[in-house]
């Protein structure tokens, strides 16, 4: 449709044919995202006069096409210009209910005094505002600074008190826009944790949604196995507040009121993690968003996961209950396992929870420790390969992305309780090479961390393959034949000066550079490792 007809109309036209233009518009743009950028200049005037029309006081169903409208336009970020503005900003946050004079007491009072067709054509034109409002704030960082000036995050957290009442679609834009603001604005989470306690009204919505009912200071019931999955509207809302709870964890924070609300949030996605979904895709979407708020929160608040009553006893493991920690190795699995999935973003978090939960409680560590890393039986085969735990974890250990790999090597190596000669028994030193350099353990040793003095007890077949084990490979590999056996001593020779001439033709082109290890276990040059400190102080009283 063409846009000079439109802008020509909406000055002078009645209420009715503004909306009648503006429907033929979305109608014909509902599925656009890529716009022609000769006509920019006209989508620019195109918002203005959309927010003129929206300052009238037009009808519920023009203030929806208008907002359908500029819904639309907000996907364009070039034209956003008269929208981020004071006056934009505060047109849309009105119509979404989040500005000042908006509050619960006076929409309560209104819905009670409306129908229940006026009552649903409002709600449509706040979703519509809300919606418009998480484009042009995504879109526009000029945007983002004026949501700041009019103090949006205030009107936000005044909503989120009201979450009982919420319809749908009002508490999903809702927390989408909380979750926006926080994320593209860093100085707000501090305003929106100190100020307006967004954690615990988040927390809250969180309760309320997940239908959490407790049972002791941080144990909520346990799911019925029978109950019916959580709805897909609830589930929606849940992972929106667990975004926007992440941005504002992630800073630090102390104090005992601190500490409760953390607790209360671990008790909280413990419950989580023991739900089910409509879909396994979606169980799974929620318990990623679960397990990165998880890693958020101090270590000392894990304990809430495994401080719940066990059923049948788990003496073993000092009566601990294992149920979410065993939903956390099966979740590290399924990540492991899917093909083509980033394992920066999908896989490092779980990995990150579980070595910092097996670094500071003994429990889950033995736990985790007894599935991944079991007794060795057979060291005949590399312990890259195969489909065990174990065999996976080693085959990160070399994988091509750096963060992927220290994770994978940080979590084996604190089930090894950070012993190198446990961690090089079950990874040989090839795959360990990498986290060895980092944390300058070539040379041996344990990590700085203390841990229980419980030994590990090696099988009788491990005892006896142990001096036959390659440790660079880490298994016992068969004969192989002497490639020099046959050949005589000139032959000997000349392939050894050879091999000389070729390291000392690399090393002068500096394509390799020897190295060696120093007395503390890091890397240095050959010839610096290979000099006498004795030496260097005689030198200085010559």
């Amino acid at each position: 449709m063409d846009l000079n007809i439109i802008l020509s109309q909406l000055e002078t036209a009645n209420e009715e044919e503004i909306e009648k233009l503006l429907r033929q518009y979305n109608l014909e743009n509902s599925r656009t995202f890529s716009f022609d950028q000769k006509e920019e200049t006209l989508r620019s005037k195109l918002c203005q006069g959309v927010l003129s029309v929206l300052e009238r006081q037009v009808q519920p169903s023009c203030q929806k096409t208008c907002l359908e409208t500029l819904r639309i336009l907000s996907r364009d970020k070039r034209v956003l210009t008269p929208v981020a503005t004071k006056e934009g900003m505060l047109i849309l946050g009105g119509m979404a209910r989040l500005t000042a004079g908006e509050n619960g007491d006076d929409n309560n009072q209104k819905s009670s005094q409306e129908d229940t067709q006026s009552d649903e054509e409002e709600r449509v034109v706040v979703v519509e505002a809300l919606k418009c409002l998480c484009n042009v704030v995504y879109n526009s960082p000029a945007a983002q600074q004026v949501s700041v000036d009019v103090q949006l995050a205030n009107g936000l957290c005044a909503s989120l008190g009201m979450a009982r009442t919420w319809h749908h679609e009002v508490g999903l834009f809702t927390l989408r826009l909380l979750f926006l603001l926080s994320a593209l604005r860093p100085d707000v989470r501090g305003i929106l944790r100190r100020e307006w306690h967004a954690v615990r009204l988040l927390t809250e919505i969180l309760e309320h949604t997940l239908d959490v009912s407790w049972v002791g200071p941080y144990e909520a019931a346990r799911p019925d196995p029978q109950a019916l999955p959580l709805p897909a509207e609830d589930n929606e809302r849940a992972m929106e507040a667990l975004k926007a709870l992440f941005n504002l964890t992630l800073s630090d924070a102390g104090g005992e009121e601190d500490d409760h609300q953390f607790r209360l949030i671990a008790a909280i996605l413990r419950h989580l993690l023991m739900l089910k979904t409509e879909t396994e895709e979606k169980t799974e979407e929620a318990h990623s968003h679960a397990i990165n708020l998880l890693n958020n929160l101090p270590v000392s608040c894990l304990d809430v996961l495994i401080d719940v009553p066990v059923q049948g006893g788990l003496e073993i493991y000092g009566g601990k209950n294992m149920d979410a920690v065993q939903l956390l190795i099966d979740f590290m699995e399924k990540r492991i396992d899917k093909q083509g999935s980033n394992y920066k973003e999908g896989l490092t978090p779980v990995l990150s929870l579980l070595t910092e939960g097996s670094r500071h409680y003994r429990e889950i560590r033995r736990y985790i420790k007894a599935q991944v890393l079991p007794p060795l039986k057979d060291v005949k085969i590399r312990p890259e390969i195969g489909t065990t735990t174990r065999n996976k974890l080693v085959r990160l250990m070399t994988h091509v992305d750096m963060g992927v790999k220290q994770s994978a090597a940080e979590f084996l190596f604190v089930l090894c309780k950070e012993s190198v000669d446990n961690l090089l028994k079950y990874t040989g030193y090839g795959n360990a090479a990498g986290l060895l350099v980092a944390r300058g353990l070539l040379a041996g040793g344990r990590g700085e961390t203390q841990y229980s003095q419980d030994e590990d007890s090696d099988t009788e077949e491990y005892k006896s393959a142990k001096p036959f084990i390659n440790p660079i490979t880490g298994h016992v590999e068969e004969p192989m034949p002497n490639p020099i056996e046959e050949m005589t001593e000139e032959q000997k020779e000349y392939e050894a000066q050879k091999l000389v001439n070729m390291f000392d033709r690399l090393s002068r082109q500096n394509v390799i550079r020897p190295m060696g290890v120093r007395p503390d276990g890091t890397l240095a040059p050959l010839e610096e490792t290979l000099c006498d400190p004795r030496e260097d102080s005689g030198s200085d009283s010559d």
